[in-house]
């Protein structure tokens, strides 16, 4: 993944950014011995950032599509309050499995369930309301995502997506996947159900709030 702003302002913005926990740097150091995919990682700045909306909207239920080795849980779970919960969703077995090995060993890992399957079928069985969602999975599904959770999310409730900006590619796309998230960019800024903010953290997140 290539990011949009350089290597020295990334940098400068980790520098800036306050301390993880041990336990996220063990899942990122675990994820790059076993599966050597960290790109796949969100890193400091978005887990501390999703730490702190959590704490701050108090949620009940958050719903994560995309477990991956469960760092982004981890932080999430972090900013809990007693009685928040979080469902991640994930179809790979192997990274589930390393994910939750981390979550056995947090302070919150009876607070998450990670349901196996796609995505859209995980939705499609919670009843909700889903307060915060947290969406990091295939990139072709973004759009049909957005309107499962937005349907679930209650008013005031908050989405989040990650890698909006495609590495620079939505600029000029060049795929599908591109031109998905463009599109999809460009429906979210114009749907009156929401307000939203495009954020230019690592790969672009779209803070999205259901009216």
């Amino acid at each position: 993944m290539e990011y949009i702003v350089s290597e020295t302002v990334k940098q400068y913005a980790l520098n800036a950014t306050g301390p993880e926990p041990e336990l996220q740097r063990e899942v990122t150091g675990t994820t790059a011995e076993t599966v050597g995919k960290t790109t796949m990682l969100t890193d400091r700045t978005v887990g501390r950032l999703m730490t702190i909306l959590i704490a701050m909207l108090r949620p009940k239920l958050v719903v994560e599509l995309g477990t991956f080795t469960g760092y982004s849980a981890l932080n999430m779970a972090e900013g809990l309050s007693e009685d928040g919960r979080i469902i991640t969703c994930e179809v790979d077995p192997e990274h589930a499995a390393v994910a939750r090995k981390f979550f056995d060993e947090s302070p919150f890992g009876d607070k998450i369930e990670i349901r196996m399957g796609p995505a859209l079928e995980t939705i499609r069985g919670i009843k909700g309301p889903i307060d915060f969602s947290f969406i990091d999975a295939d990139k072709a599904g973004y759009p049909d995502y957005y309107e499962a959770v937005l349907e679930r999310t209650r008013p005031g409730g908050i989405l989040l997506f990650d890698n909006m900006f495609m590495s620079g590619r939505v600029l000029n796309p060049e795929d599908e996947s591109d031109r998905i998230i463009d599109r999809l960019n460009r429906t979210i800024a114009a749907d009156d159900r929401v307000e939203n903010v495009f954020l230019t953290v690592r790969d672009g997140l779209q803070l999205v709030l259901k009216k």
